[in-house]
């Protein structure tokens, strides 16, 4: 840590002291970047890509313009490494007493003194504890200093504290190196953007009566009287037509973000809406309404919309926040605001999804203390609820606690029946866009299941499984990517041309627009590469679900977590181990895993089977649905593909569909064009050019009869008949 700021620190000197390269002539200004930095072991490319509306001319100086057009970049969100020994609790626990560091234990995070704050007096209590160290991951956060890092950065900080004899560390040192001044530019811009959105904006009290009328029906906000859209901080924002929504800092009331809601009207009379958030969601991570929060609340409703948490805020006066990102994530980062609190009540929305997500958040606040409302007819979202006038209050009072003994009747499970039967549709899973015929015998994508995906070396697993587990990523499913087989700057180029539908090789000009559009998906990728252990990999899965709320997985594929290191185990055996380790995985964690396996020599002329998938008969046995990537092999041409659905143990569907490979894009859902037929034709140099257009006129006029006379000869009576009756009307049949 310390010798990457140090690094930091000289490029800044150099910067000052112009040692700069020439600008080259030929390249534009908006290629060059304002400041060089030395980064420690390099991961991922991130480009550098200024706004349409920052003026670059007036902002960079000439002299500190570096011959550079990309730089490298650690880019945590994208790029998931675990270490050898993952880190424990016990482990936080003996580090902080071998340094006499006092701590008691929290809900999901570990409480200490900060050490960036001078010692409290004797006797304040556990109000001082104020440095909160995730039990999990061991990221820390201040939240009197708002100073965070990972658990190696406080054991630097609590090393130098210790050895300077201080009772306290200054905060500046982990706060006062920007990576970059590229970056530190991009905070600027955004925070600029910030302030004009919230200073242009105004309060909904401020509009005109039919104005705030309007803007109300178009958000479904009727309900919401303006006290409380006051008291929240919501404004509108007229050149957008958008509602906003402040993020304020807990500690010092300071806007650090807004996010915009929008509606749209689509064609078929549907209204749409969208969200946006400034800075980007990954940058910056806020509780809606966490300034309303008083230090003796001990009950909180936690909802998935703005929207839901002022409508439980209004209706039953409980102490209400907003995820930032709804039901796809709880980044742990926010769990040290929670912790206050001895009942939190989880009230996500009114469907299956957010009833799933429920549970999975309920883990990371833990289940003795969290509730959940379960989705129903008469328990819908807050807002709707409130819009038809039911007691929310007696909705939160009525809601179930997360841990519960072992279920013993079908009392227990009435419910979770009875909403799997009335959501069938929600229940089935999310669907894809590229692959109807997948929905139509797969149903959807489900959390908690097993997918083996098996066929002929060479015919396009990994190129197809991209594909698939990108459609699904673009629904919102947060996705981990395990390749083993190839690095991840070969797969992330794969998935990007999908993404695009194009060879960006030829297009670099939209290079850095597709790339900004596939940096906001939820996908991330491990940095295995090869053999690896089974033990590592599951530990990274499980990291990642935690940090990352990752609900699918892919592994590509088993054969490289097999090892060589046991040569006298059967391998057959430690395939069963493996196979069963992932199902266990996806059951407990409620986490989709797909596991690509090789299949077995088979010929070349015949199809795959279930029995032809590699090792014993558990692989399919665990399996919640088996596919299978069928190649039949042509000699003139390239072999023809079919995707089988080899078994689905949802419902049973299985089937066959073909699948039609783009090279250019790199998918297999592109549609089928007609291919016109092209035909060698003899040119006499002799002929004019009117002769040959005469004579391609003559040719396609008299292949155009051919089949009306056919046909004529064999229906000669029918086609007299005929003739008599359109002779009479005077029109053709």
């Amino acid at each position: 840590m310390w010798k990457s700021r140090f690094l930091r620190g000289a490029g800044c000197l150099l910067q000052g002291t112009g040692c700069i390269p020439c600008k080259p002539s030929y390249l534009p200004l908006w290629r060059y970047l304002s400041f060089y930095q030395p980064c420690v072991n390099p991961v991922l490319q991130r480009s550098f890509r200024p706004p349409t509306w920052y003026c670059f001319e007036n902002r960079i100086r000439p002299a500190v313009a570096l011959y550079f057009c990309r730089t490298l970049r650690k880019d945590v969100k994208s790029i998931i490494d675990f270490p050898t020994q993952p880190l424990t609790v016990t482990d936080i626990k003996q580090y902080l007493r071998s340094k006499d560091i006092p701590f008691y234990d929290g809900y999901s995070c570990l409480h200490a003194p900060s050490i960036f704050l001078e010692p409290s007096p004797e006797g304040s209590g556990k109000e001082s504890y104020s440095l909160f160290i995730d039990k999990t991951t061991g990221q820390f956060l201040c939240k009197e200093t708002l100073v965070e890092g990972s658990w190696e950065d406080l054991q630097d900080c609590i090393e130098v504290m210790l050895n300077e004899n201080q009772t306290s560390i200054s905060p500046n040192v982990l706060l006062g190196f920007p990576e970059s001044m590229e970056e530190q530019e991009e905070r600027e811009m955004e925070m600029k953007e910030v302030q004009r959105i919230w200073s242009s904006s105004v309060p909904l009290s401020d509009l005109l009566d039919e104005e705030a009328q309007l803007v109300k029906t178009m958000f479904q906000i009727s309900k919401l009287t303006n006290a409380t859209l006051k008291k929240f901080g919501v404004r509108f924002f007229k050149p957008t037509k958008s509602l906003v929504f402040p993020w304020f800092s807990g500690r010092d009331l300071v806007l650090r973000g807004v996010k915009l809601l929008s509606a749209a009207t689509k064609g078929d009379g549907r209204v749409v809406y969208t969200e946006a958030t400034v800075p980007k969601i990954s940058s910056y991570h806020n509780l809606f309404g966490l300034p309303l929060i008083g230090r003796k609340d001990a009950e909180v409703v936690l909802t998935g919309r703005e929207i839901d948490s002022m409508a439980v805020s209004q209706a039953t006066g409980l102490p209400s926040l907003a995820l930032p990102r709804g039901v796809s994530c709880l980044p742990p980062i926010l769990l040290p605001y929670l912790e206050q609190f001895k009942k939190v009540t989880l009230w996500l929305g009114g469907d299956i999804r957010s009833w799933e997500a429920s549970k999975i958040f309920s883990r990371k606040l833990g289940l003795k203390r969290s509730s959940l409302i379960r989705p129903g007819d008469f328990q819908p979202c807050p807002s709707e609820a409130l819009a038809q006038g039911r007691n929310l209050a007696r909705i939160v009072k009525a809601s179930i606690p997360a841990a519960h003994k072992s279920i013993v009747s079908f009392k227990q499970l009435r419910e979770d029946v009875y909403g799997e039967l009335a959501n069938v549709e929600q229940v089935a899973g999310i669907p894809w866009s590229r692959f109807p015929e997948l929905n139509r015998i797969l149903k959807g994508h489900r959390k908690g299941e097993l997918t083996v995906f098996t066929g002929p070396t060479g015919s396009g697993k990994t190129t197809f499984i991209s594909e698939f587990a990108l459609d699904l990523c673009m629904h919102g499913v947060n996705t981990l990517w395990g390749s083993f087989e190839i690095n991840n700057v070969r797969l992330a180029k794969i998935m990007l041309t999908q993404f695009a539908k194009q060879r960006l090789e030829e297009n670099l000009d939209q290079y850095d627009m597709w790339a900004d559009k596939f940096e906001d998906l939820p996908l991330y990728f491990m940095t295995f590469h090869g053999q690896q252990n089974i033990k590592t990999v599951l530990d990274t899965m499980q990291h990642a679900v935690y940090l990352y709320d990752i609900s699918h997985v892919i592994i590509d594929n088993l054969q490289f977590m097999m090892g060589q290191e046991n040569l006298s185990v059967d391998k057959f055996a430690v395939q069963d181990h493996i196979i069963g380790a992932f199902r266990k995985f996806a059951t407990n964690s409620c986490c989709h895993v797909t596991l690509i396996i090789h299949p077995r020599k088979e010929e070349d002329d015949k199809e795959l089977q279930t029995a032809s998938i590699f090792g014993t008969a558990k692989a399919s046995q665990e399996a919640d649905n088996v596919l299978i990537l069928q190649e039949k092999k042509l000699v003139t041409c390239p072999g023809r593909r079919s995707l089988q659905v080899a078994k689905n143990r949802f419902d049973g569907d299985v089937g066959i569909f073909p699948l039609e490979f783009n090279k250019a894009s790199l998918t297999f859902s592109a549609p089928v064009k007609g291919k016109q037929k092209l035909r060698k034709v003899k040119v006499d140099k002799n002929i004019s050019t009117e002769e040959m257009e005469e004579t391609e006129l003559k040719e396609k006029s008299e292949k155009a009869l051919k089949p009306a006379k056919a046909k004529t000869s064999k229906t000669a009576k029918g086609s007299a008949v005929l003739k008599d009756t359109t002779d009479g009307e005077g029109n053709d049949p």
